[in-house]
């Protein structure tokens, strides 16, 4: 039996959801994933669909869930193990004043110092071998930088540097490394998360790509 996937889409239109959903979608029917695409939050409110999935990706910025529609996520990972996945705004700044979304996800976007168009490094952990980032060079960006506030249970696979040359901001005076890809549990559900994909073409690129795909698979109950 074919895995299913359910991809919820929405929210602020600036990330591209829609686009980014549909080539979510092609890339998991190219896995053999059975996969259903929803624009609407109501679909989270369907208990039966929701805990059928293998694989729940958000890709929903800002906006606010109703507590109808999240708690059969809730319910699907924690007691279920089915897996949530996704990147940049689209799952880590989804519901902005939920923070139970947060708890499970692992992170909330707080800045981008710089906005678009900024140029950065990821930086793999290579201390931390995972199959999602195993023989990804360290690579370039040209996008948003996230800033985030993260849980300290992640299990970080990739951060990049703050502060960025010339960008400016409250922030250089601390120096550190952001996380900007991780797995961890939520309860019995697998949880991946990839800071990168303001845009769906920086998602089309050859290592963001790569590592979505291998982070569905590895999320994927």
């Amino acid at each position: 039996m074919a895995k299913r996937a359910l991809i919820v889409w929405g929210g602020w239109d600036g990330h591209e959801p829609e686009k980014v959903a549909l080539f979510f979608e092609k890339m998991l029917i190219g896995e053999g994933f059975d996969v259903e695409v929803s624009n609407t939050l109501d679909t989270f409110a369907d208990e039966e669909k929701v805990l059928g999935a293998s694989l729940l990706i958000p890709v929903y910025t800002m906006s606010q869930i109703t507590a109808e529609q999240l708690n059969p996520v809730l319910k699907a990972v924690k007691d279920h193990g089915v897996g949530i996945a996704g990147c940049h705004g689209g799952m880590c700044d989804s519901f902005r004043t939920d923070t139970e979304w947060q708890f499970m996800t692992g992170g909330q976007w707080v800045a981008h110092p710089g906005n678009d168009g900024v140029k950065y490094m990821i930086n793999i952990d290579r201390n931390n071998p995972h199959e999602i980032t195993d023989g990804i060079p360290d690579f370039e960006v040209v996008s948003e930088q996230y800033y985030l506030h993260t849980d300290p249970g992640n299990n970080v696979l990739a951060k990049t540097a703050f502060p960025t040359s010339g960008v400016d901001g409250p922030h250089v005076a601390n120096a550190c490394k952001m996380p900007q890809i991780w797995t961890k549990m939520y309860g019995a559900g697998r949880v991946f998360y990839n800071a990168l994909g303001h845009h769906c073409d920086v998602l089309e690129a050859e290592h963001p790509k790569e590592i979505m795909r291998r982070g569905f698979l590895w999320a994927a109950k």
